[in-house]
């Protein structure tokens, strides 16, 4: 039992290391784009449809809002983004996704489907399904649990 969690423990390792890797590499090719995996997930962030405060978006991704105001800068620059004044509010900024964001999106969105096809292969049943969402809940639960 011991060999086996290590050997598990060394493959979730692995496979974290690499899912980062592949993700960059993946929207990359599907796009041409030339951003960071913490660009990418800012754009994943900030989603498609809506426009959202600057500070609705750092609570998401975890950061501050100067932190990522310098992400946004260069996600504007580079033509991923556009700034948007509230008209009830001219000192609220709010930002959305330009059409090219918009393909980052959707590249990023349909690697996450690929990755969640790829893990559920073969896991046919309803309660194989719950396996596998206890498994990560408690991956989850430990992860959280360091952060905090």
């Amino acid at each position: 039992m011991e060999k086996e969690k290590y050997m598990i423990g060394q493959e979730l390792i692995e496979i974290f290391e690499k899912v980062l890797k592949t993700e960059n590499i993946s929207v990359a090719r599907k796009t041409g784009c030339d951003l960071s995996m913490t660009e990418i997930h800012t754009v994943a962030a900030i989603g498609k449809n809506t426009l959202y405060r600057m500070s609705d978006i750092a609570g998401i991704l975890h950061i501050t809002v100067g932190t990522l105001t310098v992400m946004v800068n260069n996600l504007v620059k580079k033509g991923y983004v556009e700034r948007y004044k509230s008209e009830q509010d001219r000192r609220v900024v709010k930002i959305g996704l330009t059409r090219k964001g918009r393909t980052i999106y959707d590249a990023h969105a349909a690697f996450h489907e690929d990755l969640v096809n790829a893990l559920l292969k073969g896991i046919e049943t309803k309660e194989e399904q719950q396996t596998v969402r206890c498994a990560l809940s408690n991956l989850w639960d430990f992860i959280d649990k360091q952060n905090n």
